[in-house]
């Protein structure tokens, strides 16, 4: 979709556009209210602010669609296949890590109560461990501010590759 396809469309449809990217409401609602963007530089850094910070509910809404890294999403929605070529990047998986993250996601979802959210792309699996052992030590508090940065992180890349300069 092309930026001015964006800033054109019906606010269903931009709607829709944007779901697939975050699907929280009141970021999207921000999104499409904030139209029209002059760049797609501007829709990307509003992007990165909007609804700032995301409520506990609202992580809560958005992790029910992530997968477990290093898992692959199920079935054939855009958000699926955004996050399959998302971990695809990761190239393949060496085991021990791979046990070693697996584990990981375990520990953190007892701790937690939620599964471990990174943004996969630009990383490798070594350095997805490294912050899986890392945010283990936060407390629920500081662990919230993380996810709703990589919740934007994802949204951004995710939304730069959707639409078109």
């Amino acid at each position: 979709m092309l930026l001015e396809d964006f800033n054109a469309a019906g606010r269903a449809e931009a709607a829709a556009a944007l779901r697939p990217c975050l699907d929280i409401e009141r970021w999207i609602e921000e999104m499409v209210d904030s139209r029209p963007f002059g760049s797609t530089g501007s829709l990307l850094e509003a992007a990165a602010r909007a609804a700032e910070p995301f409520t506990n509910a609202e992580v809560g809404a958005a992790l029910a669609h992530h997968p477990r890294i290093g898992e692959r999403a199920a079935g054939n929605s855009t958000e699926a296949r955004l996050s399959q070529s998302e971990q695809a990047t990761l190239g393949a998986p060496v085991p021990a890590v791979a046990a070693a993250i697996a584990e990981g996601n375990r520990s953190y979802e007892q701790k937690f109560g939620q599964v471990f959210l990174i943004r996969a792309a630009g990383r490798s699996r070594e350095e997805i461990l490294a912050a899986l052992h890392t945010r283990l030590a936060h407390t629920p508090e500081e662990e919230q501010v993380v996810i709703g940065q990589q919740l934007r992180e994802i949204a951004v890349l995710r939304l730069e590759g959707l639409i078109g300069a």
